[in-house]
């Protein structure tokens, strides 16, 4: 007689067993969003890239036209023959390849010139500010803008997933919502379940014990969602990506969704952005590394046929100053573009650039207001009500409709 697989196991235990006894051994992460993972084929689904450390957006999304641009910069000045150009204003980094075919083909849209009022160049505070979506520190209750957007359309458990190290971020925590995290697929995919599955025989719950009940469910669901990433850590892909970390993070999220996997929001960070010194390699190499991995990753869901159900919002804390300073690098600024990819995008450039000839204490003036980017993503690609998470009303723009 064969020896019956974990997957056995399982499917026995959902039908007839009870596997409550083993609630202890289940990973919090798991007993949390197993709820969330059932899938949802149709859920447009939301994945955020925070830069991290202050991208220097003039150097991202480049207004070589504009006089104040050779005027700021000497060192950090980008030859305007080695740009890919936009239009007759603006242009991406030379080693943003990927994002100009992105654009290209129908899926990139750019809003230069996003931040908020009265700018802090705290990384912390600014980073706070982002992903609490309230500008007063006293207003803020440790949660965030989509957790409560998750919050007031009733999506229980856990919604949304960190991929990637630490905790977290308060941008995916709600007073009810909570955010699960996931390193790598094989994190909650434990030796020893097959054995413990081997002594789950317990009687069922009796008839009426509801909370019996749900935890049982809860128990099986757990297990359940652990057989599921752990048959996708051994099974291979084949999907091309470039060999770094976002890509990494982007091809586990993929795998997530082709797996049916159905939280509506995945979250990845790319850090190094904090670009004080020796500032053109740094920034290059940075760039380079996430317009690879998002065109690979918008790539393999469009092979995949899902491409249509996501939508990816890419942001930093702040820009950096207009004029470089004097280790060729630049240091904590304000306003930046933000990027938005994907095939639902009304591609090309969204609302005006900042100009780096009338700036504010030496800074780029805010042309968007970063709220109006969420007020757009929410109520306009997830379905989302933008106010309460928000705390008001914004203008959503005109990004979406590709």
């Amino acid at each position: 007689m064969p020896t019956p697989s974990r997957r056995d196991f399982l499917r026995a235990g959902l039908r007839s067993s009870s596997l409550i006894a083993l609630a202890p051994m289940v990973p919090g992460f798991l007993a949390r969003s197993a709820r969330a993972a059932r899938p949802e084929a149709d859920a447009r689904v939301l994945v955020v890239i925070q830069l991290d450390g202050g991208n220097d957006g003039i150097n991202t999304v480049v207004p070589f036209e504009d006089d104040g641009y050779a005027r700021h910069r000497d060192a950090l000045r980008l030859p305007a023959d080695r740009l890919i150009k936009i239009d007759d204003r603006l242009a991406l980094h030379p080693s943003m390849r990927g994002a100009a075919d992105l654009l290209e083909s129908g899926r990139l849209a750019i809003v230069p010139g996003v931040g908020y009022p009265n700018p802090n160049r705290s990384h912390f505070e600014s980073m706070a500010i982002w992903h609490s979506a309230r500008l007063d520190p006293e207003d803020r209750t440790g949660q965030g803008w989509l957790g409560r957007a998750f919050d007031e359309s009733g999506l229980d458990g856990s919604p949304s997933l960190l991929v990637g190290p630490g905790p977290s971020p308060t941008a995916l925590i709600g007073r009810r919502a909570s955010a699960a995290s996931l390193e790598r697929l094989d994190d909650y995919a434990p030796a020893p379940l097959v054995a413990g599955l081997g002594a789950a025989a317990s009687p069922a719950p009796a008839p009426g014990d509801d909370l019996a009940a749900f935890v049982r469910r809860s128990t099986l669901d757990a297990y359940a969602t652990a057989d599921q990433l752990a048959e996708l850590a051994r099974e291979g892909d084949d999907a091309r990506y470039p060999a770094t970390g976002l890509a990494d993070r982007l091809r586990t999220v993929a795998r997530l969704l082709k797996a049916g996997h159905a939280a509506r929001a995945y979250y990845a960070t790319q850090p190094g952005y904090d670009t004080h010194a020796g500032q053109l390699p740094t920034h290059g190499r940075l760039l380079s590394e996430l317009s690879g991995a998002l065109k690979a990753f918008l790539d393999d869901l469009a092979a995949a046929g899902l491409a249509e159900r996501v939508l990816v919002l890419c942001f930093s804390e702040f820009g950096r100053r207009v004029a470089e300073n004097g280790s060729a690098g630049t240091d904590h600024g304000t306003a930046g573009p933000v990027l938005v990819a994907g095939p639902g995008v009304a591609a090309g450039v969204a609302g005006p650039s900042p100009s780096l000839e009338e700036l504010e204490g030496g800074d780029l003036a805010t042309a968007v207001d970063f709220r109006r980017v969420y007020a757009t993503v929410l109520s306009g690609w997830m379905g989302l009500p933008a106010g309460a998470a928000l705390g008001g009303e914004f203008e959503p723009l005109p990004l979406l409709g590709g």
